[in-house]
């Protein structure tokens, strides 16, 4: 009822959401793009602050797995696949590339990691959808950690997802650069942070900003998304991220002050002109 009546809040179906993953499986997605997002903003945040670091390959997340696969009820969504007949790899690519060179119905020992312990998992390879080429018949990501002699931790709570990349970017350069780039004001923002600093659109931002407006900020920084002829075909009367935003404010009568970002720079250009 309240949804209904508040055009700020939305109802939405668990086949909406989650598709068809299970909940275990949802979560262990959202904690992906959580960590994701967090990786990308300490990388940044280091990049920025001119201190050392490296980027370290994991192996490859788990994203899925299609039905056909042998590894169904072995490999987990979330699970950390490290290496393939003893073999380990320095990247995705390399990982699919070796794959693919064997054949279908071979049986290949699969090691990976889950909860923070190895194991092992055998089955046979299948044929890959639309490739004609074996596979272990998962989707991955890759799984990268960022290697500092900074020690930095980000207490993210219980939340999941990648839409506070641009925020966990701007916090961790605040401390290591000993800065207090706020100066006073109540600073809120949103916005996914990939590795070469652009601040990528997010779902939700009508939501986002009631929210911060109600929690006394002042200013709000908002992904300047580009809109491409292909996504306005595909949803004509899509707008960027900081036009809903600036549109939200507007309609709630709100005097936070909207901000449009293409990157992590233009953030950090704004707030070192606050007085």
């Amino acid at each position: 009822m309240q949804a209904y009546f508040n055009s700020y809040e939305d109802i939405v179906s668990r086949q909406e959401l989650m598709g068809t993953s299970t909940s275990e499986e949802y979560n262990q997605i959202q904690r992906y793009y959580m960590e994701s997002s967090q990786n990308m903003a300490i990388e940044q945040a280091l990049k920025l602050a001119k201190k050392p670091y490296e980027m370290t390959y994991k192996g490859v997340y788990v994203m899925s797995l299609q039905p056909n696969s042998a590894f169904n009820g072995k490999l987990k969504v979330g699970d950390t696949v490290t290496g393939v007949d003893g073999q380990t790899f320095k990247d995705s690519a390399s990982f699919m590339e070796y794959v693919k060179k064997q054949k279908v119905g071979q049986t290949v020992t699969v090691s990976y990691l889950r909860d923070g312990k190895t194991a092992e998992a055998s089955g046979k390879l299948v044929e890959l959808a639309g490739e004609k080429k074996p596979g272990i018949g998962i989707s991955l990501v890759d799984h990268t950690e960022v290697d500092s002699s900074v020690p930095i931790q980000v207490d993210a709570g219980s939340i999941g997802g990648p839409s506070a990349g641009l925020m966990f970017t701007l916090e961790i350069y605040s401390q290591l650069m000993n800065q207090d780039l706020r100066k006073g004001h109540e600073i809120a923002g949103t916005g996914t942070m990939s590795s070469d600093g652009t601040v990528g659109r997010i779902g939700g931002i009508d939501k986002k900003i009631v929210t911060a407006n109600n929690e006394g900020a002042e200013i709000f920084f908002a992904p300047d998304d580009t809109i491409t002829d292909e996504m306005r075909q595909a949803e004509p009367g899509i707008e960027s991220n900081y036009e809903t935003a600036k549109k939200t404010a507007e309609k709630i009568d709100s005097k936070m002050k909207i901000v449009p970002v293409k990157t992590v720079q233009d953030a950090l250009d704004y707030l070192k002109n606050l007085n």
